[in-house]
């Protein structure tokens, strides 16, 4: 599974990220150990520490980074969860040196990263669960089920920025579940240890339909 932020570097001392705190991802990748899952965990820069020893972390930085160590692992599991916030672009020529200020304005080109919970999903074997997550501001659900369906994942876990204690940096969360088959779980304000009970329980339900 995946969590926290990527770092597009700019240059020595600047980068391109957002504000996952990767708590969201932690927190299921504990659950999932407690339940029995030998995890691999890939995660973005963040402060937190794994507890379970069934965790196995692999520490990275960029998108790309993410993207090559998700393709190691992904053949060889039962599953992934991306919970991870990856940045969609990356600066095209990062500066080697610390990129001087100056009176005009700065034209920055970026390229796109390579969509990771896409391409696992088209790498994804028959009885191979893939969860994905979706940060919304608006047309939610829709937006959600566009991905899911875009994407090969069997389950989507939408979060809205309209949803007061939702999203990052927060120690709570509201989610919707949407599946394949065409399910929709709504759920309130939460833990986020309750809330990754519950994304858990929803996978082992699931699995359980595979067999």
């Amino acid at each position: 599974m995946t969590a926290g932020p990527t770092h597009e570097k700019l240059d020595p001392v600047r980068f391109i990220s957002n504000d996952s705190t990767g708590k969201m991802g932690f927190a299921i990748a504990e659950q999932l150990a407690a339940n029995g899952a030998n995890v691999i965990l890939v995660c973005g820069p963040v402060h937190l520490k794994t507890v379970h020893p069934s965790i196995k972390r692999i520490d990275v930085i960029s998108a790309d980074e993410m993207y090559a160590s998700c393709l190691t692992y992904f053949g060889g599991c039962d599953g992934a969860v991306m919970t991870a916030a990856v940045a969609d672009y990356t600066p095209i020529l990062p500066s080697s040196e610390k990129i001087k200020r100056s009176a005009g304005n700065m034209v920055l080109e970026l390229r796109a990263n390579p969509d990771i919970a896409a391409e696992l999903g088209r790498l994804k074997r028959p009885n191979q669960l893939l969860v994905g997550f979706a940060l919304e501001s608006q047309n939610e659900i829709e937006n959600a089920s566009s991905k899911l369906h875009a994407k090969n994942l069997d389950l989507i876990v939408l979060n809205s920025l309209k949803e007061k204690g939702a999203g990052f940096g927060h120690d709570t969360n509201k989610i919707t579940m949407l599946t394949k088959d065409g399910q929709l779980l709504h759920f309130p304000l939460k833990s986020k240890k309750e809330v990754a009970a519950d994304i858990v329980n929803q996978m082992i339900l699931m699995v359980t339909q595979f067999e």
